[in-house]
């Protein structure tokens, strides 16, 4: 069964594609289809290969059940906010059997000043949040580096993946996809790295320490805690 979710300035998920329903709850993401491989070569560089990882906004689920199949020793916590992507990340962790290193889901309102359940300070040796800040408030961004600077383990990394613009300049096509998002949502929006994102990090004691480029004018951006 295909569906599109379409949730609003609520803050809660939203999909901008059809994503189908497997019979068991599992559900697919056409563009997590196409991005989970290479997404995860660059975790398996950049990341311990026994990081407990906490993902923030985690959708479908397909990306945290590809990583820990591909990662045999990395430890991944599904979280999000709205009740559909809580539900297929459950059906994920039910599906697969991985020694308990694919748990969760967490509900997690990243704009909270309080994370709940996963609210362990300096557990967490990565922060992995995909394609989320551009379709949310920017309270929620603000919230998610917050978060990172104060539950993140020394040296621990907030790793971001999706569109960006840089201090000022951006692809075409990062460009069209931002006018069509505001025209959503005027609180949504292609974030510029150096004027919208630095700042916060600065304020989490997260230093900026590499882009990656990835397919279609995507970018994986990765933060250290200092």
């Amino acid at each position: 069964m295909a569906e599109n979710d379409d949730i609003g300035s609520s803050g809660k998920a939203v999909a901008l594609e059809a994503r189908e329903t497997a019979q068991d709850g599992r559900r697919y993401s056409p563009s997590a289809g196409r991005n989970k491989a290479v997404i995860c070569e660059v975790l398996a560089e950049k990341l311990p290969s026994r990081a407990n990882v906490l993902e923030v906004a985690s959708g479908t689920g397909e990306h945290g059940a590809h990583f820990v199949a591909a990662m045999p020793e990395l430890r991944w916590t599904y979280s999000d906010l709205d009740e559909i992507s809580l539900a297929s990340q459950a059906s994920w962790t039910a599906y697969e059997d991985f020694d308990g290193r694919l748990s969760g889901p967490v509900a997690l309102d990243a704009s909270s000043l309080d994370w709940g359940a996963v609210e362990r300070q300096d557990s967490w040796d990565a922060i992995f949040c995909a394609n989320m800040i551009h379709i949310a408030p920017f309270a929620a961004v603000e919230g998610l580096f917050a978060g990172a600077g104060r539950l993140l383990s020394p040296s621990g990394r907030l790793v971001l993946y999706g569109p960006f613009a840089r201090d000022g300049d951006i692809a075409e096509s990062n460009a069209r996809f931002r006018d069509s998002l505001r025209q959503r949502d005027p609180s949504w929006g292609v974030r510029d790295l150096d004027r919208d994102l630095l700042p916060l990090a600065e304020r989490a004691r997260l230093q900026l320490v590499e882009v990656v480029d990835m397919p279609a004018n995507n970018n994986i951006v990765i933060f250290e805690k200092t």
